[in-house]
C-alpha cells in the first residue's frame, strides 16, 4: 500500500506545523482551514500569521476552505480542536480513506475518545492516532522530535509512517490506538495542575512530584480503559506529559499558571484564540473516573477548581492532606 497525497484538516498552529512536515521535499499538501484569513495568508505569503506567526511555510502547501478540493488525497490528518472534530467531519464528504487523528482530548458531550467519534461519523475510514511531545512552533521549524503513530491495521500504519516520517520527525509504530489517545488527553489536565504549581511558586520539587503522581493517574485510567502500560510509558504518554507540564509554550500549562497567579478561569479562557483542551477534558475525565471508580485525585482537584467548587488554595490543601499510602501504579 502506498500513501502519497496528504490533506490536513485544521489550520491552527499544530495543523499548520503538520502540513509543513507533510510538504517536506516539495510534496504537494492540502490544508483545510475554517478561517478565510488563514487560507488567504498561506496561499499569498506562505505564512499563517494568526496561529504560527513568523514561520515561513513551504510553497508546496495550498490552503482551502472547500472540502471538495481534498478529493484527491490518499489520507487526511485531522487536527481540529477535539470538541469540534465531530462537527467538522460531519460537514465533510466523509472519505473512504485513512484518518490520522492528531487532536488530543475527550469529547465533552459524549465522553467518547476521539477515535470512537471518528468511527461514528466515518465508519468506513481506517483510523490512526498520531501523538507525542510536539510543540507546533518547533515542529514547523524542523527541530527534532519523536512521536507515536498508532493504527490497528499494520499495513496502513506502515504506509503512513513512510509518508510522514522525516529525520527530524521520527515515528514509532504502535497498534494501541486507545493508549496513544489517552496519554494525549490526560496530560492536558495534568499540565493545568503543573501550571498552578508554577503560578503559586511552589517550586520544582513539587512539580516533579506532581508529574510522577499524575503519570500514575494516567496509567490507572488507561489500563482501566484497555490501554497498555508500555504505550503510556512511551512518547504519547510520559513523553508528552513531561513536555506539556514544563513550559509556558503549553496552552494548558499557561492556563494553570494564570490560575495559580490568581486570575479567574473565565478571564483566562476568554483571553485566548487558541484552545486549552484540558479545560474541556477535565470534567468529562473526572466523571469517567468517578463512574469507573478510578482514583484520580489530581484530575478531580483540577475539575473542582475549573468548575468553581474550590479555589486554588482549597485544591492544593485537598491534595496535600490526602492520607499517606504506598507508592504504586
Amino acid at each position: 500500500m502506498t500513501i502519497e497525497k496528504l490533506a490536513v484538516i485544521g489550520g491552527g498552529a499544530w495543523g499548520t506545523a503538520l502540513a509543513q512536515v507533510a510538504a517536506t521535499g516539495g510534496r504537494d499538501t492540502m490544508l483545510w482551514a475554517l478561517e478565510d484569513d488563514v487560507v488567504s495568508a498561506i496561499n499569498r505569503i506562505h505564512e499563517n500569521p494568526i496561529y504560527l506567526k513568523g514561520q515561513k511555510l513551504s510553497p508546496a502547501i495550498r490552503a482551502t476552505s472547500n472540502f471538495s478540493e481534498l478529493s484527491a488525497a490518499d489520507a487526511w490528518l485531522v487536527v481540529t480542536p477535539a470538541q469540534h472534530m465531530r462537527a467538522t467531519l460531519e460537514r465533510s464528504p466523509c472519505p473512504n480513506m485513512p484518518l490520522i487523528l492528531c487532536s488530543k482530548g475527550i469529547e465533552e458531550g459524549s465522553g467518547k475518545l476521539l477515535h470512537d467519534v471518528a468511527l461514528e461519523v466515518c465508519p468506513t475510514s481506517p483510523i490512526a492516532v498520531l501523538s507525542g511531545p510536539t510543540f507546533a512552533h518547533e515542529v514547523a521549524a524542523g527541530l527534532p522530535t519523536a512521536v507515536t503513530l498508532a493504527c490497528d491495521d499494520e499495513a496502513i500504519g506502515a504506509a503512513l509512517r513512510v509518508r510522514i516520517a522525516q529525520p527530524t520527525f521520527r515515528i514509532y509504530a504502535s497498534d494501541d490506538v486507545t493508549g496513544a489517545e489517552i496519554g494525549g488527553a490526560v496530560k492536558n489536565v495534568l499540565a493545568i495542575a503543573c501550571g498552578i504549581v508554577e503560578g503559586k511558586g511552589l517550586g520544582q520539587n513539587a512539580r516533579a512530584a506532581l508529574i510522577a503522581r499524575g503519570f500514575a493517574e494516567m496509567t490507572r485510567f488507561g489500563v482501566a480503559l484497555g490501554a497498555r502500560r508500555e504505550t503510556l510509558s512511551g512518547l504519547s504518554g510520559i513523553g508528552d506529559l513531561v513536555l506539556t507540564c514544563s513550559s509556558t509554550a503549553s496552552r494548558n500549562f499557561s492556563l494553570g499558571l494564570g490560575l495559580g497567579e490568581g486570575r479567574a478561569t473565565a478571564d483566562l479562557m476568554a483571553d485566548r484564540r487558541t484552545v486549552a483542551e484540558g479545560a474541556f477534558t477535565a470534567p468529562v475525565l473526572a466523571k469517567i473516573a468517578r463512574d469507573r471508580d478510578i482514583d484520580m485525585p489530581i484530575v478531580a482537584a483540577v475539575d473542582a477548581l475549573l468548575s468553581g467548587q474550590a479555589n486554588v488554595d482549597q485544591m492544593l490543601e485537598q491534595l496535600l492532606t490526602r492520607p499517606p499510602r504506598a507508592e504504586h501504579l
